[in-house]
């Protein structure tokens, strides 16, 4: 049997579908798909910013390890290291017709050698659905298996200040859905006004629409006779295009949906396990047979755990690391979740939190700073804007992570024990923005080894600048790096 891999990546959706509890907008292609293989309820991107989750989910390795730390596009021109062995480059090693249709959005070209490369800023989910039947076709004439990437752009927002696509050109029998603002379900992490409606209402045909595109790839995967050889695997770049969601690290912008259907495996599966985009490529690898060893990759593959419907003692934890969204978003911040908890470590907690240009010029942030008080969902302008160094939320009483513990005395010890795991984890990935006395650690390594003690606080302290007792320094430097 031919191992296929058919990767359907959505532009900015979050969890707005049918199959995660959304009722107000209609998705029954994709519903259909989680009811035929697994639906991960608790996945988790890195960061929710384009670029970046999609050099996660090609390389298995976070954004400070892989080098995109950014938007790669235009003037932010962030790039994926060369030495980092990326999806297509190791499934052109395996044999397979390697390919990607639509939003590439990563680079550089050499580093993402897809064979066909067809890129494209299009909504016409048809011309999409062609390429595909096109690229199916050339799979089956070579008799070779395949791994296509399917980058839709919908339903990311387009360049007015509250469209998202649906004035574009497409064929005659796509459906163009319209969904009444009043009808809209408001998130909690947006507050219920009538731009926000309206948006949202604009949001939900492009999310339709979205879901359209992959009923159509699917039906000429099917018609291709390969679907039975075939992992199809459905999931979101980053949470939607809305401020307190798309470039944060709050769950609205990082817990997504993530759908597998695997020939031979159970269907209808709601698996409740912490999993990763990281994760992601080695479960490619691990279905097509790769036997080259586990290579730099830091996630794991899922297969294993596919059909689990309970939460297992190694599947309760993921990282997530942000640094850039654009060039000029520098906010460096890292981020720990178990099933209930939830620790961020905002490494330039003294800078103020960035707008994204797109959500900086939205009619939803017009309408939202034009009332008072200011609030963005049920979080306050000022906790938007000025985040501390820690926040900790226990996510089973605040779900919308608002109520930040870290400064609660009842939950001292597990503060300590979270910053305690979330330093070792960037030790483990020699996160260069692992800081001490305002200075990366990393970048002073070779200094610890000559015996420069690093004070154990976060950041530089102008009215105590010297080095502290060293009983509360650290000598070590981040493992396995060197500048």
């Amino acid at each position: 049997m031919a191992r296929n891999v058919l990767l359907l990546i959505a532009d900015d959706l979050g969890r707005m579908l049918g199959c995660y509890g959304e009722k107000a907008v209609t998705t029954p292609h994709i519903d259909a798909l989680a009811a035929a293989g697994t639906r991960f309820d608790m996945a988790f991107t890195s960061t929710a910013s384009c670029s970046a989750s999609r050099s996660v989910i090609y390389t298995g390795l976070h954004t400070h390890e892989n080098g995109q730390y950014g938007l790669h596009h235009d003037n932010h021109h962030f790039m994926t290291f060369d030495h980092v062995e990326t999806a297509p480059a190791l499934f052109n090693r395996l044999g397979h017709l390697t390919g990607i249709i639509g939003k590439i959005h990563v680079g550089p070209p050499s580093v993402y050698p897809w064979a066909v490369r067809e890129e494209s800023a299009t909504r016409n989910i048809g011309w999409v659905a062609r390429r595909a039947e096109t690229f199916f076709r050339q799979a089956k004439r070579e008799d070779r298996p395949f791994f296509l990437t399917i980058g839709f752009v919908d339903p990311h927002r387009d360049m007015t200040r509250g469209g998202f696509g649906n004035e574009e050109e497409l064929d005659p029998d796509v459906e163009r859905r319209q969904y009444a603002p009043e009808k809209v379900t408001v998130p909690p992490f947006l507050p219920d006004i009538e731009e926000v409606r309206r948006e949202l209402s604009a949001y939900y045909s492009s999310v339709h629409r979205l879901d359209q595109g992959v009923g159509r790839v699917l039906a000429a995967l099917q018609a291709a006779g390969l679907a039975d050889d075939t992992l199809v695997c459905f999931l979101s770049d980053n949470g939607a295009p809305f401020l307190n969601s798309k470039t944060t690290l709050y769950d609205a912008g990082v817990h997504l949906p993530l759908i597998m259907r695997v020939p031979g495996r159970l269907g209808g599966v709601v698996n409740p396990n912490l999993v990763s985009f990281a994760d992601v490529l080695p479960t490619f690898l691990d279905w097509a047979g790769w036997q080259g060893g586990e290579g730099a990759r830091r996630g794991r593959s899922v297969l294993p755990i596919l059909e689990e419907t309970a939460l297992l003692p190694d599947w309760q934890i993921v990282f997530g690391s942000h640094t850039f969204h654009e060039i000029t978003n520098y906010w460096p911040t890292r981020f720990l979740r178990t099933p209930r908890y939830k620790y961020h470590r905002n490494v330039a907690w003294k800078l103020d939190f960035p707008f994204s240009g797109d959500l900086y010029g939205s009619l939803s942030w017009e309408g939202m700073r034009n009332r008072s008080p200011v609030m963005i969902g049920q979080r306050s302008l000022e906790n938007y804007i000025h985040r501390p160094a820690e926040e900790l939320y226990d996510l089973k009483a605040d779900p919308d992570e608002v109520h930040n513990l870290a400064d609660d005395p009842d939950h001292m010890e597990r503060l300590s024990d979270l910053r305690t795991r979330m330093e070792r984890w960037q030790r483990e990935t020699g996160d260069a923005w692992l800081f001490r006395d305002g200075v990366s650690v990393r970048a002073v390594s070779h200094h610890l080894q000559q015996g420069l003690l690093l004070p154990d606080r976060f950041d530089f302290d102008v009215t105590q600048p010297g080095g502290g007792d060293p009983k509360r320094s650290t000598s070590a430097p981040v493992g396995g790096l060197k500048d």
